[in-house]
């Protein structure tokens, strides 16, 4: 199985990573987590219990026909992953929940608590036309909330991987 499985390989495990979150208990909690949604690429998954942030991004190593670039000295996590997890085998991850927008986080948050996560629609800022596309983002300052210190809610592992 392990060969034929890897000859139609598609790389699907070498085009995401999924990192831990801290459960979200307060609305704050769930707030960010409904921030982190709002980005492109970016899913929320729950898997036994615990909480998991995916970025859908490609591995810089990934070769053109779908082969690791580096596998003689991948990284102990890539040598570590089991033909039997292969994210190609359409095996049943049997996720508690997956996000892939804010509202079903806020349908979750709203079945769950019995109470709305945003109190109120908000207006969109609009943007001016001199914050165009290719332009970067201003800096967050060091006390901003998306940028809160290790162990402080949902945004403690970011923060730990230098986001």
């Amino acid at each position: 199985m392990g060969s034929v499985l890897c000859e139609q390989c598609a790389a699907a495990c070498c085009r995401y990573l999924a990192i831990p979150l801290d459960r979200p208990h307060s609305a704050r909690d769930y707030d960010d987590i409904r921030w982190y949604l709002m980005h492109e690429s970016v899913s929320v998954f729950v898997e036994e219990g615990d909480w998991f942030i995916q970025f859908q991004t490609r591995c810089r190593n990934l070769r053109a026909d779908n082969r690791c670039g580096v596998y003689e000295s991948r990284p102990e996590i890539c040598r570590e992953y089991e033909p039997g997890d292969c994210d190609y085998s359409g095996a049943d991850f049997g996720y508690e929940a997956i996000f892939t927008h804010p509202s079903q986080l806020e349908a979750y948050y709203e079945k769950k608590r019995g109470k709305r996560l945003v109190a109120r629609p908000r207006t969109p800022v609009p943007v001016s036309a001199d914050q165009g596309a290719g332009e970067s983002a201003p800096a967050l300052s060091a006390g901003s909330r998306r940028r809160r210190t290790a162990g402080s809610g949902a945004c403690a592992t970011l923060v730990q991987m230098g986001a």
